[in-house]
């Protein structure tokens, strides 16, 4: 039998309850739903599934449809960078090895979603190689617009043309990442600085991306950060960085979270060099050695 794929999808909406379960319910069936985490500042939903590719294709058609039906970008604000109301739809293998797999579900889910649903779509990670999200997002939905007005851009898929009220959906297959946020009691310009010192195009951690967002509604600022590679930027270090950072300039961390799920050697990672146990990993756990 397959490994089921993951799927890891963001819809520009985090605060109405109706919307966000109507999204659950679209995505549940017939993939598999883990988890929702909605954030009423970043305004965001992630929801994260598993299935098999025709599963996976079919629950992210019907739940790309009902953000399109519940979500109207013209009224949205919120922290978090966007260009659609089904923002970003990446596909993911849950070993490495799968990646091409999880390539083709996304090429396939692509189109569909250009042709069955009639949106613009734009192929980001491996089905774009040096493209992501930040490549579409950067000056927010008008400037994207404009560079598709231009011809600068020119979508992958469906119209040719992006519509203000339910923008583009932004499709790849990428590798396992781990979405996690450091929240500071402290100023924007903390948070900022924080996340220029741990981010990898500023000389921080590989394969780490990250920005510095203030959260109104919580009375916090974050370091909102992608981690792409788990074992060359271990957590507890990039949280111990952050710490630092954030002292330094008269901040102090109220807590931290994780967006969706995280892969269990991460946490074995974490858990190994906090106990300081020589030579912990994966293999050391009983759960995982029984999963084998």
């Amino acid at each position: 039998m397959s490994r089921p794929l993951e799927s890891v999808p963001n819809f520009s909406e985090g605060r109405d309850r109706a919307t966000i379960e109507a999204l659950a319910d679209a995505l549940g069936s017939p993939a598999r739903l883990l988890d929702v985490h909605a954030d009423e500042d970043h305004n965001r939903s992630v929801f994260t599934l598993v299935g098999s590719e025709d599963e996976l294709v079919a629950s992210l058609l019907a739940g790309i449809a009902c953000a399109v039906e519940r979500i109207d970008l013209r009224r949205h604000e919120g922290a978090h960078p966007r260009v659609g109301a089904a923002d970003v739809v990446p596909i993911v293998p849950l070993v490495r090895e799968e990646l091409e797999r999880a390539a083709a579900c996304a090429d396939a889910l692509a189109g569909r979603v250009g042709s069955e649903l009639g949106l613009p779509v734009f192929r980001y990670g491996e089905l774009a190689p040096g493209r992501g999200p930040a490549f579409f997002r950067t000056g927010g939905l008008d400037e994207l617009r404009r560079r598709v007005g231009s011809g600068e851009l020119v979508p992958d898929h469906g119209p040719e043309s992006v519509d203000e009220r339910s923008g583009a959906v932004l499709v790849g297959a990428r590798r396992p990442l781990i979405a996690f946020n450091v929240n500071l009691r402290g100023s924007l310009d903390a948070a900022q600085e924080a996340a220029r010192a741990v981010r990898e195009r500023d000389g921080g951690f590989p394969g780490v991306r990250a920005l510095g967002l203030d959260l109104p509604r919580a009375g916090l600022v974050q370091v909102s950060m992608n981690v792409e590679d788990y074992e060359a930027a271990a957590l507890h270090e990039i949280v111990a960085r952050v710490a630092a950072e954030a002292e330094a300039r008269g901040a102090e961390i109220a807590g931290s979270e994780l967006v969706g799920l995280m892969p269990a050697g991460a946490a074995v990672a974490a858990a190994g060099a906090m106990l300081r146990i020589d030579g912990f990993d994966a293999s050391r756990v009983l759960e995982l050695r029984l999963l084998e």
